[in-house]
C-alpha cells in the first residue's frame, strides 16, 4: 500500500495526460469533418473570427489585473504572509482556467459548421458531431484541472517531503486564480452574449417580425459569437475552477480530520478515475433518425449514467483499499453522485418543456408578456425548494457515514471530510457531465447557420431538436455547477476556520456575537447586488445593440428585403467593448469585499459574510437559472406550433419572458456560483492580513 500511495500522483498526472491526449484526438477528428457550402463557411469564419477577436481583448485585460495581484502577493510572500509558491500557483491557475475556456470556444467555433453539415445527412451525425466537440471542452477541463493539481502537489512534496500539512496549507491558496479568470470568463462572456441575444430578438423577431438567425439581422453574428465566448469559453472557466476547488478542499480537510496523506490523495485519485469512466462513457451516445426529446436525452443520459457506475465501482474499491478504517466516505461519494443526479434531473423537470412547468409558462403567454414573466419568476422560485433540500440531506448523509456522528476521536473532522469528498463525487464524472453541457452552444450556432445559409428546411428542423436538448442539458449542467460550488463553498469555509486557528486567531462564531451577524447580512446581501450588477450590465449593453440594429434597419436601403447586407462586426464591436467594460466592477466586488469585510469585521465577521452569500447565493443562483432556461424553453414550444406558433401574439410574450430569462440563466445565474467560492479563495489568501490587522479581532 506505501508504495502505491507513493506513486499516486504520478498515476493522477498519467489519467489528466490521457484525458488531455484524448481530447487532442478528438480535436483534430472534429475538424477532419466537412463544413458544407461555400456560404457555411463564410458564415463559419465569420464567427470564428468574432469569438478569437473577443477572447484576445478579453485576456489582455485579465492579465492587466493578474500582473497586478501577482505583485500584490509576492509582497505579502515577502512580508511572511504566504509562502513563496503562491503568487506563482496563482497564476498558473488563472492560465489553465483561461485555457480550458479558449480549447472549448476553439472546438466550439470548429464544430458548428460540421454539426450543421452533419445535419444535412441524419440527425444522429449532426449529434456525434456536436458532442464530439463537447467531450473534447469536458476532458480538457478535467485533465488541465488534475494536471495543474499534480503537478503542484509533487513539486511541494519534493519540498516539504512528508509534512502534508504544510503540502495542503499552500495549494489551498491554488484556487483563488482559477476562481478570479473564472469569475471574468463567466461575467465578461455572459454580458457579451445576452447583450447581442436581447438586442436580436427584441429589434428582429418583436419589433421587425423576421425570423431568429435570419441574416438580415445585424446582431445575429454577434449572437452567435456570444454563444460561444459565454456559454463555451465561460463555462469552461467556470466548471475548471469548481473541479480544482472540490479537490482541493477535500485534500484540507483530510489533514484537518488527520487521515494522513491516504485521505489526502484519495480526492485527486477519485476524480482520476472519473476521467476514465467519462471517456468510456463517450462511447455510448447516439440517436437515431427521428427521435423526439426525450430519446435524445436518453442517448446523453446512457453516457453519463454508465460513467457514473464505473466511477462509483472504481470510488468503492480506491477508498476500501486506501482508507480500510474509514470506508464510509464511500457512501459520502455516492451522496454526491446521487445528488448530482437528482438536482439534474429536477433542473430538468423545471426546465424542460417535455414536463409540465414549463408547457403551464408557455400557456400563460396566452395573456401576454407580463403574466408569462410573473409565472417565469414564480416557477423560479419555486424550483429552488427540491436542490435545497437534496443538498441539505446530501450533507447531513455525508457527514453522518463520514463519522460525523460516531463520538470518535477526531469525529467531526472526519465528517466535514465526508462533506468535501461527496463534491468531489458530484464532480468525478464532470468529463462528461460538462460534454453534454457544452455541446448545446454548438447545436445553437448549427441551427444558426443552416438558416443563414439557407439550408434545407429538415436540417433546421434536426439542428433545433439538438438546441432544444441542449437547453435542458444546460440548465443541467448549471444544476451541478451550483450543487458542487454549495458543497465545495462549506468545505472551504471550514478550511478557512482552520487557517485561521492555525494563524493564531480566535473564533466565536455565535449567531449573537455581532460581527458574526453583521457578516451574515453583508453575505447574503452580495449575490444580489452583484446579479444587480451584472444584470444593468446586460441592460447597457442590450441597449446599444438595439440601438444600433434600429439604425442599421432605417439607414441600410434594402436591408430588410434582403438586398444589402448588414454591418455584423458593428454590433460584434459594441458587445466586445461593453463587456470588457462592464466585467470589471462585479469581478471586483468578489475580489474586494472579503478583504474589506476582514479588516472591518475581523475573522468571526469573515466567517458570517461566507456563511450568508452561501446560503442567498446558492437560492438565488437555482431560481434564476430555472427560470431562464424555462422561458427560454417556453418560447421553444411555441415555435413548435402550440399556442399559436411563430409570429403570434403568444411567441412575442414568450421572447420578451425570454429575453428576461437571458441575462438570469446566462449572466447572472451561473457567475454567482463562482462568486461564493471566489470569496471563501480570497478569505483564505488574506486570512494572515486580517488576523493581524482587523479592527474586530
Amino acid at each position: 500500500m506505501e508504495v502505491f500511495l507513493n506513486i499516486a500522483p504520478v498515476i493522477v498526472l498519467l489519467c489528466a495526460l490521457a484525458a488531455l491526449g484524448y481530447s487532442v484526438f478528438m480535436f483534430y477528428d472534429v475538424k477532419r469533418k466537412p463544413e458544407g457550402t461555400s456560404t457555411m463557411i463564410s458564415i463559419g469564419n465569420k464567427i470564428r473570427e468574432g469569438a478569437m477577436a473577443y477572447l484576445r481583448r478579453q485576456y489582455k485585460t485579465v492579465g492587466v489585473f493578474f500582473a497586478v495581484m501577482f505583485v500584490i502577493l509576492c509582497l505579502l510572500a515577502s512580508g511572511g504572509f504566504l509562502t513563496w509558491f503562491v503568487p506563482f500557483a496563482f497564476l498558473s491557475g488563472g492560465f489553465f482556467s483561461g485555457l480550458s475556456g479558449f480549447v472549448g470556444m476553439k472546438i466550439a467555433t470548429y464544430a458548428n459548421t460540421r454539426t450543421a453539415n452533419g445535419a444535412r445527412e441524419s440527425l444522429n451525425k449532426g449529434l456525434k458531431i456536436a458532442f464530439a466537440s463537447g467531450s473534447v471542452m469536458g476532458l480538457t477541463v478535467v485533465g488541465l484541472g488534475l494536471f495543474d493539481i499534480s503537478v503542484w502537489f509533487l513539486i511541494l512534496r519534493s519540498v516539504y517531503g512528508s509534512d502534508i500539512s504544510s503540502i495542503m496549507s499552500s495549494m489551498l491558496t491554488f484556487g483563488m486564480g482559477a476562481s478570479s479568470m473564472a469569475l471574468f470568463a463567466r461575467v465578461g462572456g455572459g454580458i457579451f452574449t445576452k447583450a447581442a441575444d436581447v438586442g436580436a430578438d427584441l429589434v428582429g423577431k418583436v419589433e421587425a417580425g423576421i425570423p431568429e438567425d435570419d441574416p438580415r439581422n445585424p446582431a445575429c453574428i454577434a449572437d452567435n459569437v456570444g454563444d460561444n465566448v459565454g456559454d463555451v469559453a465561460g463555462m469552461g472557466a467556470d466548471l475548471y475552477e469548481s473541479y480544482v476547488g472540490s479537490v482541493i478542499s477535500s485534500g484540507a480537510l483530510a489533514v484537518a480530520a488527520g487521515l494522513g496523506f491516504g485521505g489526502v490523495i484519495i480526492p485527486m485519485l477519485i476524480a482520476a478515475i472519473g476521467i476514465i469512466a467519462s471517456i468510456a462513457g463517450t462511447f455510448f451516445v447516439s440517436t437515431k433518425e427521428g427521435a423526439d426529446q426525450k430519446m435524445l436525452l436518453g442517448s446523453l443520459r446512457r453516457g453519463t449514467y454508465i460513467s457514473s457506475v464505473i466511477s462509483a465501482v472504481g470510488a468503492a474499491i480506491l477508498i476500501y483499499t486506501v482508507l480500510p478504517e474509514n470506508t464510509g466516505v464511500f457512501w459520502a461519494v455516492i451522496s454526491g453522485l446521487l445528488a448530482g443526479v437528482l438536482i439534474g434531473f429536477f433542473t430538468e423537470y423545471y426546465t424542460s418543456d417535455s414536463y409540465s412547468p414549463t408547457r403551464k409558462l408557455a400557456k400563460s403567454s396566452e395573456t401576454g408578456s407580463a403574466t408569462i414573466i410573473i409565472d417565469g419568476i414564480a416557477l423560479g422560485m419555486l424550483s429552488t425548494a427540491i436542490p435545497v433540500i437534496i443538498i441539505g440531506i446530501s450533507v447531513l448523509i455525508s457527514f453522518a457515514v463520514a463519522g460525523g456522528f460516531s463520538g470518535a476521536e477526531n469525529a467531526f473532522s472526519c465528517g466535514l471530510y465526508g462533506v468535501g469528498i461527496s463534491a468531489v463525487g458530484m464532480l468525478s464524472t464532470l468529463g462528461i457531465t460538462l460534454a453534454t453541457d457544452a455541446y448545446g452552444p454548438v447545436a445553437d450556432n448549427a441551427g444558426g447557420i443552416a438558416e443563414m445559409s439557407g439550408l434545407e428546411k429538415t436540417v433546421r428542423r434536426r439542428t433545433d431538436a439538438l438546441d432544444s436538448l441542449g437547453n435542458t442539458t444546460a440548465a443541467t449542467g448549471k444544476g451541478f455547477a451550483i450543487g458542487s460550488a454549495a458543497l465545495t463553498a462549506l468545505a472551504l469555509i471550514v478550511s478557512y476556520t482552520d487557517k485561521v486557528q492555525s494563524l493564531g486567531g480566535e473564533l466565536n462564531l455565535t449567531i449573537t456575537n455581532p460581527t458574526v451577524l453583521v457578516g451574515l447580512f453583508v453575505g447574503a446581501m452580495l449575490p444580489f447586488l452583484f446579479s444587480a450588477f451584472t444584470m444593468q450590465a446586460v441592460g447597457r449593453a442590450a441597449q446599444k445593440i438595439v440601438i444600433e440594429v434600429r439604425r442599421q434597419f432605417r439607414e441600410i436601403k434594402g436591408l430588410m428585403h434582403g438586398k444589402a447586407d448588414a454591418d455584423y462586426a458593428a454590433c460584434v464591436d459594441i458587445c466586445t467593448r461593453s463587456s470588457l467594460k462592464e466585467m470589471i466592477l462585479p469581478a471586483a466586488l468578489g475580489i474586494f469585499a472579503p478583504l474589506a469585510a476582514g479588516i472591518v469585521l475581523g475573522v468571526n465577521g469573515v466567517v458570517g459574510m461566507l456563511a450568508g452569500a452561501l446560503v442567498s447565493g446558492f437560492v438565488l443562483a437555482v431560481m434564476m437559472a430555472n427560470s431562464g432556461g424555462s422561458w427560454d424553453n417556453a418560447k421553444k414550444y411555441i415555435e413548435a406550433g402550440n399556442y399559436n406558433g411563430k409570429g403570434s401574439e403568444n411567441h412575442k410574450a414568450a421572447v420578451v419572458g425570454d429575453t428576461v430569462g437571458d441575462p438570469f440563466k446566462d449572466t447572472s445565474g451561473p457567475s454567482v456560483n463562482i462568486l461564493i467560492k471566489l470569496l471563501s479563495m480570497v478569505s483564505i489568501v488574506f486570512a494572515a492580513v486580517v488576523v493581524n490587522f482587523s479592527l474586530f479581532n
